[in-house]
């Protein structure tokens, strides 16, 4: 059978799912191969060196810059704090003296008597990664972070705001055709992740964020909400570090789009579940999706062990969804793989398929146009 491969949207009620757990700079792993994890453990830290302030002193105090250690309360390497006065000159009679106070909380790395620049160092920043999901450490990368494997329920979107956060998922509508209004959020919600259905609207989005949930998932929303909710446009970079005040998940695309009734059920039936979720995006090379992962308990692993499926490509059958307009967002069946290019409207060539829509529609798409719903 003909068989072709293409990008794909992975949706699977039993998964073997690895994260790689990384500091962003070299530091500590608390962890050990064989570890059992839980989502919110520290497995790494480390420390981020503080920003730089070049101060010139000489000019504060008013004095030569060669004399200027005459005058420092403090020297170099000594720590320092927040408007501690840090130099004073003793004035005329004892008065009209001027004074030097330490602009942060930190270090003094260096005291020129050249240029009279005195250079703070701010406090290092404390940086933690916890493992994210439930599951065994299966490898650590000594001072630089570990990898966590655990059986799980695995659901990407097509495009998320907002990182890594976690939450109980809780159900916002019974169907996977209704619209998530903000009538249907209320204080419940707290730090939940909340289900949607065919589409979120700014009110909706507004009043999860006022209640406090750490995350909504939906099958459609506004693109041009996104600008209203960030004040600014996001491009085709890498998302995921948004000051949101939740994280946002989009299963299907932009505009009024009802859930994959799949996903839907596969997430309906994981109410309750605490989930971690991810917005983190980027559609360009080293593709990243938004996810939503939901670790077995103990007595809800498979029977039989679940192994990654090797990638067997796109065959006649197979669901798919559009991903360029007019058919963005739609879900058909793989009807056809012709062989040879087809000559499109653009006068260009492409190997395109054939998809029956879920409306009876029939239409011949680029693949480039096409991502597979993989299970």
């Amino acid at each position: 059978m003909a068989a072709i491969f293409t990008p794909g949207l992975k949706v699977a009620e039993h998964a073997i799912v690895h994260k790689d757990r990384r500091l962003p700079l070299e530091g500590q792993v608390t962890v050990a191969v064989g570890d059992q994890v839980t989502a919110d453990q520290v497995v790494a830290r480390t420390e981020l060196p503080g920003k730089i302030y070049p101060v010139n002193l000489a000019n504060k105090l008013g004095v030569d810059a060669g004399r200027l250690k005459e005058f420092l309360l403090k020297g170099q390497g000594d720590k320092v704090s927040e408007g501690e006065l840090i130099a004073q000159t003793p004035g005329f009679l004892g008065l009209f003296k001027a004074e030097a106070h330490a602009i942060v909380s930190g270090t003094i790395e260096s005291i020129s008597t050249i240029t009279g620049q005195v250079i703070f160092q701010a406090d290092p920043i404390p940086v933690e990664v916890d493992a994210y999901i439930n599951g065994k450490v299966v490898e650590v990368v000594p001072g630089e972070g570990c990898v966590v494997q655990s059986a799980a329920t695995f659901v990407q979107g097509i495009f998320g705001l907002g990182g890594e956060t976690k939450g109980v998922i809780a159900m916002g509508v019974n169907a996977p055709t209704d619209r998530l209004e903000a009538s249907a959020i209320d204080d419940s919600m707290a730090g939940k992740i909340i289900i949607g259905g065919a589409y979120l609207d700014l009110a909706g989005l507004e009043r999860a964020i006022a209640v406090g949930a750490a995350g909504v998932v939906t099958g459609g929303f506004d693109y041009d909400e996104i600008k209203e909710v960030l004040g600014y446009e996001v491009g085709v970079a890498i998302t995921g570090g948004e000051e949101l005040g939740l994280t946002l998940i989009v299963t299907e695309g932009f505009g009024s789009i009802q859930m994959a009734p799949a996903t839907f059920e596969l997430l309906q039936n994981k109410a309750g579940k605490r989930a971690s979720i991810n917005g983190a995006t980027q559609i360009r090379a080293g593709v990243m999706r938004p996810e939503l992962v939901v670790t077995f308990d103990d007595e809800e692993v498979p029977d039989q062990k679940v192994e990654a499926p090797e990638p067997v490509g796109i065959t006649i059958g197979d669901q798919v969804r559009g991903i360029r307009a007019p058919y963005f967002g739609s879900l058909g069946k793989v009807a056809g793989l012709p062989v040879e290019p087809v000559v499109l409207d653009s006068g260009s060539k492409a190997r395109v398929m054939e998809i029956e829509f879920e409306n009876g529609e029939l239409a011949v798409l680029p693949r480039a146009n096409v991502e597979a719903i993989e299970r």
